[in-house]
């Protein structure tokens, strides 16, 4: 692949962690307050639904479990250990903690994929750990131990994600939109039950909450899973997984640009060390291999309707 299209790939790619990075701002100012599995559910199943009829391609054979496991990973079961981490632990320990998902990505993708580790995959995964504790961390900070595992099971829940989602790849006539479909789809019906005992569903929602559950929804998942999914065709499993660190830098600019939060000299550090560690990963990460070749689908495993 020549140069600028890897360059090209790697800038549409991080467009999703940054789109992601404002959901914080949004979940804060725009939606009803306390309503974590309900931002959760809002962000995946109207999206994956829509994107399921518009596409009329269902999962059948084996991609009906490779379609539910891969939703949960990458969504459902994310978004839950997720929620639970940042209402558990403070904003800084929760995103410190999830910092360590490329080290699992870089353990996962050996072992699954036969990605060489580099000892400059090393540095860059310290780095980028290094640059997300000077962005968010608190000297004040507290550790409570349900949130620590909670944390440490989402980071490699998405891990696992990344990785199963490059090995399995798409299958033969589908495409990313419709393979997103299945993954947001998957992942909101695992979110359904645990909104509908946990919280129940609000008796009213106000103009604003509307806008961001749409934002959400239509800008947070349809489109940024989409452009999430195909970069995670194009680019080394690593390469992806340290794009994930823009989420951090963005919520702090949102922070600092919306909320006026303040930024100390240490967090501009921060930020500078993390785009190093994502510069560093993606000069130095392997070239894609061609993906594995897709199992094979008879007509009758995929069916258009």
């Amino acid at each position: 692949m020549r140069r600028g299209g890897v360059v090209s790939d790697i800038g549409i790619t991080a467009l999703a962690p940054a789109i992601w990075g404002s959901t914080y701002l949004v979940t804060t100012e725009l939606l009803p307050p306390g309503r974590p599995y309900l931002a959760a559910l809002a962000r995946a199943l109207p999206a994956g639904l829509a994107l399921m009829a518009f596409g009329r391609v269902v999962p059948r054979g084996a991609w009906i479990w490779r379609a539910l496991l891969l939703g949960t990973l990458n969504i459902g079961l994310f978004f839950v250990l997720l929620f639970i981490a940042a209402y558990r632990l403070p904003g800084g320990v929760a995103a410190l903690i999830m910092s360590f998902q490329p080290m699992l990505v870089l353990v996962l993708a050996a072992l699954l994929l036969r990605d060489r580790i580099r000892p400059l995959h090393v540095v860059a995964c310290l780095l980028g750990a290094t640059g997300v504790a000077l962005l968010v961390l608190r000297p004040t900070a507290e550790l409570d131990p349900l949130g620590v595992v909670a944390a440490l099971a989402g980071a490699a829940s998405m891990a696992s994600g990344i990785v199963l989602t490059k090995r399995w790849a798409r299958p033969p006539g589908v495409g990313v939109l419709q393979f997103t479909g299945w993954q947001l789809t998957a992942g909101g019906l695992v979110l359904l039950p645990a909104t509908l005992l946990l919280e129940g569903l609000p008796d009213h929602l106000t103009g604003p909450n509307l806008a961001g559950l749409a934002y959400l929804g239509i800008v947070g998942s349809l489109f940024g899973y989409a452009v999430w999914f195909r970069g995670l065709e194009r680019l080394p499993a690593l390469a992806a997984s340290f794009l994930s660190l823009v989420s951090p830098i963005v919520a702090s600019l949102l922070g600092f640009a919306f909320l006026d939060q303040k930024l100390s000299a240490a967090q501009l550090v921060g930020a500078l060390v993390i785009v190093a560690a994502v510069a560093l990963a993606q000069r130095r990460s392997s070239p894609p291999a061609p993906p594995p070749t897709p199992v094979s689908v008879a007509p009758p495993a995929l069916t258009s309707r």
